[in-house]
């Protein structure tokens, strides 16, 4: 009878948002426990992942369960990756861990512990912090832990390896992730540009791992089943020969056959999409390919205010040839209340991304980062954040709380109206001007604030009421009639495969508990007829 597995000694856990994201860098600390500790600590060592929703002390239990009960003079370690997003809820745990088993070393890594540490709870109770990269500085850490030298530092400076020093984690993806989560992957880390809300602009440049060795890892990835590939390289079409590589790996793996749900997602910069890589962006299929393009701003004033280099005609350029010549999904960004921004000038860069027509636009609301240098200009643009994470702005000289409130309102209503695809035919005439001149932007603050009079919520609603709420304000505050605006709804409402019955289309005898394809069939026809 085989001995029983001793319970390991290090635990590698984080906090996801949902349980579709997968973390990528607790599978970078796993994959070079090896290399860069000893073999004895990577057998020793279990990745754990929970998402938000899970309680507290659910977690602290289940983590002092897998590390089996406290044996004098046993070591024991867990690792915790800390961002935004799970940082309370992350010292939440911590707390209760170190109240119930303070023996237990706690080692802290992420962004969110790498810059103004002084000031944070979760780094008081922790016993180390690895700040920047912790490929190497992890394993390094538990192997002194364990066999010394000893004492060690608190605050640890990560070591930045070269790039062929570092395990590749993709073998840590279990079949179970490869079925059912976003697989993140990266060619590439880093980034060149100085955009100072964001932390890539503390890089002195981009880092590419070797093409070759990333490609027979990502092989091996979609040969074990894997479709759904999403690149974190903050420039991915940085460097063309290694993008038109990448692009041209995939292309072979739709020549092959059986690459049915291949989904890739690039973040790509704007302005610099050479001739070679349009020709191979040109040949995917519709479904596969899409782009997140950060737009952020297009007013010239502002991006030089935040070090942000940007052609915006070429950006332009290469937006419309994306959407005229690929079949590429294009998500694009822009964020409210960057310095120097006003509402009259988001609007502007609202309605001159609207009229190029990506599929998506995401409208965020600046963040403060810690660390990140658009700190330099809280006082001279009156920046004010919530000290809470996110830690997004709450005004600025430009633009005062009750605007933002609006702002952060009318995004949401933008995700449920425009980003989701649900109304396709119906958001045409809500974004119609009210008045000559009037541009969308002001369409949308009018939608968004009736919208918020009559629901009073921007979440919780279900389809069929976000239907009944625009069919009401397309009639009542836009002056439309009923029967053009119940055709326009019922034709979404059909397309959006969407089963149960809104109350503006209680009297529809179309089989709305059927076929979409049936009832989009039938609304034409009646329409064909009428005309």
């Amino acid at each position: 009878m085989p001995a029983p597995t001793p319970p390991p000694t290090i635990l590698l856990c984080t906090l996801n948002a949902k349980y579709i994201h997968a973390s990528l860098g607790l599978r970078y600390l796993l994959a070079n426990m090896a290399r860069h500790g000893s073999e004895s600590l990577a057998q020793s060592t279990l990745l754990v992942e929970y998402t938000l929703a899970r309680k507290t002390q659910e977690m602290a239990d289940d983590l002092f369960e897998k590390l089996g009960p406290a044996q004098p003079h046993t070591l024991q370690v867990i690792g915790f990756g800390v961002y935004i997003w799970n940082i309370t809820q992350t010292t939440a745990l911590v707390r209760v861990l170190k109240s119930q088993r303070p023996e237990l070393k706690i080692v802290l890594g992420g962004p969110e512990v790498s810059h103004e540490t002084e000031t944070q709870e979760i780094v008081k109770l922790a016993d180390h912090v690895i700040t920047g990269w912790g490929d190497v500085s992890f394993p390094k850490l538990c192997l002194a832990l364990f066999n010394g030298p000893k004492p060690l530092m608190k605050m640890i400076q990560g070591e930045q390896p070269p790039m062929d020093h570092i395990e590749f984690p993709y073998r840590h993806f279990t079949d179970a992730d490869l079925a059912h989560r976003v697989l993140y992957v990266e060619a590439s880390r880093g980034c060149p540009f100085k955009c100072e809300f964001c932390l890539s602009s503390l890089d002195k440049t981009a880092w590419a791992f070797d093409i070759e060795p990333f490609l027979k890892e990502i092989s091996t990835l979609y040969q074990r089943g894997a479709r759904n590939f999403k690149f974190v390289d903050r420039t991915f079409n940085l460097k063309i020969e290694a993008s038109a590589q990448i692009l041209q790996f995939f292309l072979d793996r739709l020549l092959e056959g059986n690459a049915q749900g291949l989904l890739v997602h690039f973040e790509v910069i704007p302005d610099h999409l050479p001739d070679r890589l349009k020709t191979l962006i040109a040949q995917f299929p519709p479904g596969v390919l899409q782009f997140e393009v950060g737009i952020q701003s297009f007013d010239e004033e502002v991006q030089k205010l935040i070090s942000r280099r940007q052609d915006n005609v070429k950006s332009e350029e290469n937006l419309r040839w994306l959407l005229t010549h690929s079949n590429a999904h294009l998500h694009t960004d822009l964020i409210f209340g960057l310095p120097g921004e006003t509402l009259e000038s988001f609007a502007q860069s609202f309605d001159r991304l609207l009229a190029i027509g990506p599929q998506e636009i995401q409208l965020g609301i600046l963040k403060r980062l810690k660390g990140t240098p658009i700190d330099r200009h809280t006082a001279n643009y009156q920046m004010v954040y919530d000290a809470a994470p996110p830690y997004v702005v709450l005004q600025t000289k430009d633009i005062n709380v009750d605007t933002l409130q609006m702002f952060t309102r009318l995004a949401k209503y933008w995700d449920l109206v425009a980003n989701s695809g649900r109304f396709k035919q119906s958001l045409p005439l809500i974004l119609a001007p009210i008045v000559p001149d009037h541009s969308a932007f002001r369409s949308m603050v009018h939608f968004s604030e009736a919208l918020w009079q009559m629901m009073g919520k921007t979440y919780g609603m279900t389809p069929e009421e976000l239907v009944d709420a625009v069919f009401d304000y397309l009639i009542q505050a836009r002056g439309l009639t009923v029967e053009w605006v119940r055709s326009v709804l019922l034709q979404d409402y059909l397309a959006s495969g969407a089963r149960a019955r809104p109350k503006c289309l209680a009297n529809e005898r179309l089989p709305l508990g059927g076929d979409p394809g049936a009832g989009l069939s039938a609304l034409r026809e009646r329409q064909d007829r009428h005309v």
